[in-house]
């Protein structure tokens, strides 16, 4: 995984998801011996612009709102504090919108976590489809700690899994997988899905594939092409491989139910030129059973 700065930044709001993703932060920043960055974005501007609040009532919403977010920056460093006492952590309370700031702090970072939802209301982090707007603009990986059945229940145990479709953003997620499953001592289950249908146009026309033995043998060829070298690199990852006739966004949903961690690109293969998030990350920041880590393309300097 390529690094800017040898720190994890987490992003938080107070929200039971937000405490979920910086328990999840401080493990791996331990584990990596890394500096632990804390943000939280203010964004005070947007909560009276317009509403013509000016004197004695916007100081008291901007002290309001500022003590809020130092709460949650405070009840964040006692959690990661906890989890590890020689952590090194430092913290960010800038008055800047959420979204835009840790876009911008991703810059920075080894790896930005957020968690999947947010408190809601003027502080709101992480609501509808802020994590996925996060994971296409970020300037490195994302981790969006999801739990077991929509909770913050965070599995402890699992493989890492990791999507392999052939695409370059694939081969930068097949990197990153076996790190992680290499730090973690656990297997590596490298899932690669296929179907014999495609879509031939913007209306949806579909067309069945002839010969699908033919297929999958080329379809296993390309997973085996994709895996190797890396078990060389790695031998003290068991690597599983899975090649299944779905769709991939089931079967990485699939596999996410009993995997620790699911390592994708943010764009596969099948996705339009322009999408800085293709439809398989979509669902699985929206619906994975486990945290999912996203690998975005190295961004040329």
């Amino acid at each position: 995984m390529s690094t800017t700065d040898p720190r994890i930044t987490v992003g938080v709001d107070g929200s039971a998801g937000s405490t979920a993703a910086v328990a999840w932060a401080a493990k791996i920043a331990s584990l990596r011996h890394l500096e632990l960055r804390i943000v939280h974005g203010l964004q005070v501007a947007g909560l009276y612009y317009g509403g013509g609040m000016t004197g004695i009532g916007a100081a008291t919403l901007f002290e309001a709102v500022q003590a809020d977010g130092e709460r949650a920056i405070a009840d964040a460093r006692t959690l990661a504090a906890s989890i590890d006492k020689d952590l090194v952590i430092t913290t960010e309370l800038p008055n800047d919108p959420p979204v835009p700031m840790l876009i911008e702090e991703s810059r920075h970072a080894r790896m930005l976590v957020v968690g999947r939802t947010g408190t809601g209301g003027f502080a709101e982090m992480l609501v509808g489809g802020t994590a996925a707007t996060v994971a296409s603009h970020a300037h490195g990986p994302v981790a969006v700690i999801r739990g077991r059945r929509g909770t913050t229940t965070l599995p402890d145990s699992g493989p890492v899994v990791v999507g392999v479709d052939g695409s370059p953003n694939s081969e930068q997620a097949i990197a990153v997988a076996f790190e992680e499953a290499s730090l973690r001592g656990v297997p590596l289950v490298a899932v690669h899905a296929w179907n014999d249908i495609t879509y031939e146009d913007t209306r949806g026309t579909a067309r069945i594939l002839t010969q699908p033995e033919t297929l999958e043998e080329g379809e296993e060829r390309l997973l085996t092409e994709r895996l190797a070298g890396w078990p060389e690199k790695y031998p003290d990852v068991e690597v599983r491989r899975l090649l299944v006739r779905d769709r991939p966004r089931h079967a990485l949903l699939e596999a996410s139910e009993t995997a620790q961690l699911v390592v994708v690109g943010s764009r596969g293969r099948g996705g339009f030129t322009g999408m800085l998030l293709g439809s398989t990350s979509q669902a699985l920041v929206q619906h994975a059973q486990c945290p999912v880590l996203v690998v975005r393309p190295e961004r040329k300097k």
